[in-house]
């Protein structure tokens, strides 16, 4: 037997052992009560004190009445408690047999006849021993307490083995145990562990599968520029004219390595902070300051980014966190919504803050050609591009951006959406809410 079956049946043993001593005390302890109580005597102790000298009397004076037939009628209407103690005889009374107790009284019949009534009643040494416990009531007790014990020892340890259980399959790598079928409707602590425990297997399946498929991704995506590099390092050794080429677009691909190793780095801090900081912040001061710095960027274009809800003596409440993770996160939206933007066209970002909910919402609105159905639940996950979405250099961006803007975003209890205009183009929304009162 392994380690962990011996502790699981001494764990049953102790709680069995436990329950059944205590329900063993109760049971005495409650006996004491009555038996010391105000009167309230031990039932030999009632037999000796009110049953038996009443029965006696009864006895005595039918005796009196009519002899012996009189005295044996009289037995057959005393009640079953009574009839089966007192008995009447010729002769003195002798000592009570072994472990019992008697009372004795003389009656004189009609005839001058002398008789010896006798009333017997049981005195158990055992039961004397234990505070005048009856062995019916120390059996019951014994019997009910082994019972409700091991009831009571399986009831707690049943949802421990199947934990016992769901934590060695976890160990063993499989993921996808959960402990809710198995619990089933139990309504209390042990439950709410059991789905604290699905919870906790849930999150370690997600990280799992997002490490899974971001290494996936991560491999695929520097294959193509590790491709290039070795067909550039080709090209120069079997011409010796295109090493200058060759190491230009070399020193390219490398600093697209190194700006996704960057944005890997950023996605990695943002996804995995718990805590995104403890800093208070103006978000409406860096959506302005974002929005000034693509307008920048977006003179190649000539397009037009319109800010809207930022005044300057508005009293906002600031937003507890990193400053620099949302700053990135709505500098990964505009990017984003410039890289669709027609030449020409314009940005609409719309900046509020919802007082009853304490909510700052954050539009961003271009005139792009949105993004297919299936694209807008997926957008925000690693290195998943839109169609056509290319880079200054004209290649397929990594997929990062967007990202690190939920990643970010989520780890300051907000969220990010997207949905397609009617009038075409994409729209963004951001939620974060402010910090607390």
């Amino acid at each position: 037997m392994s380690g962990a079956g011996i502790s699981r049946h001494r764990l049953f043993g102790k709680i069995l052992l436990a329950f059944l001593l205590t329900y063993l005390a109760i049971t005495q302890t409650v006996w004491l009560v009555y038996a010391l109580g105000d009167k309230r005597d031990p039932p030999e102790m009632v037999m000796a004190r009110e049953i038996g000298p009443g029965a006696l009397e009864a006895g005595a004076q039918a005796m009196a009445r009519g002899g012996a037939p009189a005295f044996a009628e009289a037995l057959t209407h005393l009640p079953p408690i009574m009839r089966g103690h007192l008995g009447a005889y010729r002769t003195a009374p002798l000592a009570p047999p072994m472990g019992q107790a008697m009372l004795t009284r003389q009656a004189i019949a009609p005839d001058g006849q002398v008789w010896h009534l006798r009333f017997t009643y049981r005195r158990d040494g055992m039961a004397s021993l234990a505070m005048h416990t009856p062995p019916e009531v120390l059996l019951l007790g014994l019997i009910a307490g082994l019972i409700f014990s091991a009831a009571l020892a399986w009831y707690l340890l049943l949802p421990i083995n199947h934990m016992r259980f769901a934590f060695a399959q976890l160990a063993q790598g499989a993921l996808s145990t959960r402990l809710s079928p198995r619990i089933g409707k139990r309504r209390d602590e042990i439950a709410d562990l059991g789905r604290d425990f699905d919870q906790m297997a849930q999150r370690l399946e997600n990280l799992v599968a997002d490490r899974d498929r971001l290494l996936h991704d991560v491999s695929h995506e520097l294959r193509s520029p590790l491709a290039r590099i070795q067909l550039a390092i080709a090209l120069a050794r079997q011409s010796p004219e295109r090493i200058g080429p060759a190491m230009e677009r070399m020193e390219i691909e490398i600093a697209r390595i190194d700006a996704m190793v960057g944005e890997l780095l950023i996605l990695a801090r943002a996804e995995h902070d718990q805590a995104a900081g403890e800093d208070y912040f103006d978000v409406a001061g860096v959506a302005a300051s974002v929005v000034e710095d693509a307008r920048y960027e977006a003179q190649v274009k000539a397009v037009t980014i319109a800010l809207t809800g930022v005044e300057a003596d508005q009293e906002w409440p600031p937003v507890r966190g990193n400053s620099d993770l949302v700053r990135r996160a709505l500098e990964n939206v505009l990017r984003n919504a410039l890289r669709y933007s027609p030449q020409g066209g314009r940005l609409a970002v719309e900046v509020s803050f919802g007082a009853s909910a304490r909510l700052f919402r954050i539009r961003v609105c271009d005139q792009g050609p949105g993004v297919s159905a299936h694209l807008l639940t997926t957008m925000f996950e690693p290195f998943v591009r839109g169609e056509g979405a290319t880079d200054e250099s004209g290649s397929l961006g990594a997929g990062l951006g967007l990202a690190i803007a939920s990643r970010a975003i989520a780890a300051h209890g907000g969220r990010i959406s997207a949905a397609n205009r009617h009038d075409g183009g994409l729209r963004i929304d951001i939620e974060i809410p402010a910090a607390d009162a």
